[in-house]
Parts: C-alpha cells; structure tokens; sequence
C-alpha cells in the first residue's frame, strides 16, 4: 500500500499553477520599502512573476560588516523583505488575511564585497495556516550567495 500523497500534489501542483493570482506591479512593491529596512538598505523589486518575485541590493556600506563583505544580515533582511511581501501577494484579498514571518533561516555561501545581490523567491508550500518560501541569493554573476527559507504565517485582520 503506497502513502497517501494526494496533499502534497495538490498543494504541489497549485504552487506550479500560479503563487500569485495577479503579476504583482514592480511600482507598488517599490513602495513597500520606502521609510523602512528596505530603504535603508536599497532593496528594489525587479521583477515578479505568477510564481517568484525578484529584489535586487546594493553590497555598499549600508549592507556591509566590519571587514568589507556583505553582512549576512543584511542577506537575512534582503531575504525576509522579499518573502514577507511575497507571503502577501498570494493572499486573496477578499479573505481579509495577512502573512508575517514565523521563522527565517540562511546559510551563506560564498562572501561578496561589490557590486549587488539578487533574491529570488518561490514559494514552497502555501497553507490556510502558514506558507513556506525559498529565497535565493545570487551575485550579479549568478553564483549562489545564500539559501533562506522563510515561514509565513497566516492570520486574519481584525475587523
């Protein structure tokens, strides 16, 4: 008798089919960093999908530790910032939900001293109760500087 896996190909395949129901607009996601971290650390999304949305950052001296790298933090933020309204963006608006990180990981790769960093995040798993989110973070050659993943969870707006 083979284990019951009807779950996860559902959940599978509706992640395959469309995280987002509507191409999140760069414009408006842009805005969602003005005032906070993400401004300070000059994250832009640059681009968004059905199924990833995509953020770039600057490696300069907001983003850097003492010694000249790209602060592992700062990778953390990048990575939260990016899964965080990722999280949001594939809820339905008429649900009156919204999506705030449970728990992040990363592991650093490879060190970076110049230039930026792209993540780019998918999601995982999407729940009723949580969501699941990978982030990857590249240099601008496209070597992988950090793996994250990220649990969302789901809660409903206070009427």
């Amino acid at each position: 008798m083979s284990p019951n896996t009807s779950g996860l190909k559902v959940s599978f395949n509706k992640i395959m089919q469309k995280t987002f129901s509507v191409i999140p607009d760069l414009d408006k996601l842009n805005q969602l960093t003005k005032g906070n971290m993400g401004e300070m650390l000059g994250i832009k999304f640059i681009d968004a999908t059905h199924e990833m949305i995509v953020a770039s950052m600057p490696v300069g001296p907001n983003s850097k530790q003492p010694f000249g790298l790209l602060h592992g933090g700062a990778s953390v933020a990048l990575a939260e910032t990016v899964a965080s309204v990722a999280a949001n963006y594939a809820l339905a608006p008429e649900e009156n939900l919204y999506a705030v990180g449970l728990e992040i990981n990363a592991n650093h790769i490879k060190s970076v001293s110049s230039g930026n960093v792209i993540a780019t995040c998918t999601a995982l798993q999407l729940g009723n109760k949580i969501s699941v989110w990978e982030i990857k973070i590249t240099n601008e050659a496209g070597s992988l500087i950090c793996i994250s993943r990220m649990t969302a969870a789901i809660l409903k707006r206070k009427s």
